[in-house]
Parts: C-alpha cells; structure tokens; sequence
C-alpha cells in the first residue's frame, strides 16, 4: 500500500475488508465452542514458554474486563460465545478474568460450560517425557487436552475473605482447577500468596502471580518480584506507556516470570487516536492489516512477554487480535526506524 493510495479506515471496516478477502477469518455461527478447528490458510498463533514450566502459552488470549460482564439473553451476551470460538479456532487458549469485573467471571463459566473447551482437562496419556509434566501438575503420568487456560484473581484482604472470594472463582468458572491465580493490583499480597502456595502444593492452582495497572505501582511490584518466588507477572505495557521496559520486563526475565501484558491499547484511547490515521506501508512487512495488530505485535515484540490479553466483546475483533500472533515479531531495531508512524 502506497502512501497515496492507503485508506483511511475504522477498526470495523478494515475488519469486514479483511473478512471479505479471507474466509478463513469468518466466524461461523454456532451454539457451542465446541470443536472450533484451526482456519485453512491461516497460519497457527505462536506460542512461548512459560519460564517456570517450558509449557507453551499462546501469545494472544482474551481479557474479559467490561466486555464479558454481561447477562443471558441480551445481544451482547449472544455475541461472547464467537468471541471465544474465534480465540479457540487461532490457537488461542488464555481467558484472563476478576471478580472485579461485575459478572465476567459467571458469563465464561457458562460460554466453557455449554462446550468442550472447559479449562484445559487433564488426561491419562502415558508418562511424561524427561520426567516432567508437560503443564506443571502434580501427576506425571498426566497430560492436558487443549482448550481454556483459566486465569483470574483475588482482590480482597484478609485470609478468609481471600479464600472465601477464590472458592467463588471456582465455582463462578466452574472448574476445580486454576490455571493461574493472580493477586489483583498488590491487594494484601503477603496473606494471598501464602495461600495460593498451599493450593498450589496441593493442585489446586497450577501457576500464581501478582498484577498491576500502572506506573505508580511499578515500585511496590518490583520489591515483591525481587522478594517472592512467582510464575507469572501481569502488567501494563504499550506502544504509548513503556515504563515497563525500563526494570520490571528486564526483571522478570531475570528471575524466569511469565509476563502477561494487560492494555496492549494503552487502555483503549490509543486505538481511538490511530484509527483515522492510514496505516503505514511497513504494516505489511510485519504481516499486519489493522492498526490493533500493529499495536498487539509491538507488545509481542519484548523477548520477556509472554502472552498479552486485549479485551474485546465482538468475535470480529477478536479474529483481528488473534492473527496478530502469528507470523514473526519485529525486533527493536524496526520500531526505532517506523517510531514517527505511531506517533499519536
């Protein structure tokens, strides 16, 4: 695309030209999650390992905050079930929730509940190979089937609200497993993860970790990831707000922590300021067609990022997001040089 020619598209209508050109990227409409197969031509999302394990994490999931707080039987409830098709279908595996965000906990409970994509049973299948269970389980004779990698928090304080707020989680997800229990923003995170550390040793949890939002926190986040063993570290990071690099992202690579990175948008508003803006000809080089990919593969282009969850409620947008995973990611050097672009 040349500068004369590029167009000046909306999020949506880039999405319905893309749907257009690409059948592979129509979500098809289904009761169920059940069964959603990989896109002929499209190629598979990558994945990346979580330090802590070596188990393979899709680098793109679904942040379900505002957009899955939603009740049966509106229009935006019937919509989430293609959202989570459209994630399962690219390779997609990662849900990440709260009890922060009103009913999104309940509303994926019920959309894995009527499929066969619940979090990500485990099944007889012979022992593991180099005596390690390939998802970090207690049982080594075990290995997964694929579907939803559950994550979601505890955002209370005190022992007993913690854990009467985290045996709702499990109920309100329906699973007796977690994959990933965070502590949501550093809420009374010494009492939280001395008892995710038991649920972790009895399998319970399988990873745990802490989360935060923004810079300000990044101080008290940097103490406890220096003092405690964790598996995972969710924070904010994007093209716009890039404290991140300066000591958490290099620290966490540091002490072998999985990042998952919240806001790849930069909350929304950077993707509104972009969108009328003509996306530039080096998009193409990088195998984007919108500027939510730009923004996802800038993310996915830190070597300590492990996976990041934009939030979407609409399976259209959640197809755009999750093609952002494939293919290879820009090194540093390409952000420099393309830097005036993205200038918002």
């Amino acid at each position: 695309m040349t500068d004369a020619g590029a167009l000046l598209l909306t999020r949506a209508r880039l999405l319905r030209l893309g749907v257009a050109l690409c059948a592979g990227a129509a979500i098809p409409a289904s009761p169920t999650l059940a069964q959603q197969p990989q896109q002929p031509g499209r190629p598979r999302m990558n994945t990346r390992p979580i330090p802590s394990t070596q188990e393979a994490l899709p680098v793109v999931g679904c942040g379900t905050w505002l957009g899955f707080d939603q009740r049966p039987g509106t229009p935006e409830y019937g919509r989430l079930a293609g959202v989570l098709d459209a994630l399962f279908a690219a390779g997609g595996s990662v849900i990440d929730s709260s009890p922060m965000y009103g009913r999104s906990e309940e509303t994926t409970g019920e959309l894995l509940a009527a499929s066969n994509q619940h979090a990500r049973a485990f099944s007889v299948a012979g022992p593991p190979q180099d005596g390690k269970h390939p998802r970090g389980g207690q049982r080594g004779h075990e290995v997964p089937s694929v579907g939803a990698f559950l994550a979601t928090k505890v955002w209370t304080s005190g022992r007993d609200a913690g854990i009467a707020q985290m045996e709702q989680s499990f109920a309100r997800l329906r699973t007796q497993r977690m994959d990933l229990m965070q502590v949501h923003n550093l809420v009374d995170w010494r009492t939280h993860l001395a008892t995710l550390r038991g649920w972790k040793d009895q399998g319970r949890v399988r990873y745990i970790g802490i989360t935060h939002y923004t810079a300000s926190a990044y101080g008290e986040v940097e103490s406890v990831l220096r003092a405690q063993k964790l598996d995972f570290l969710q924070i904010n990071y994007s093209i716009d707000a890039r404290d991140a690099e300066k000591r958490l992202l290099p620290l966490a690579a540091e002490r072998g922590v999985a990042v998952i990175v919240n806001m790849p948008f930069g909350g929304g508003g950077l993707l509104r300021r972009l969108r009328d803006k003509p996306l530039p000809d080096w998009a193409a080089e990088i195998g984007c067609t919108s500027w939510a990919q730009v923004l996802i593969k800038f993310v996915l282009s830190h070597p300590a990022v492990t996976c990041t969850i934009p939030g979407t409620s609409r399976p259209e947008h959640m197809v755009d997001n999750a093609a952002a995973g494939a293919g290879t990611m820009p090194d540093a050097a390409f952000w420099r040089r393309n830097a005036a672009s993205l200038a918002v």
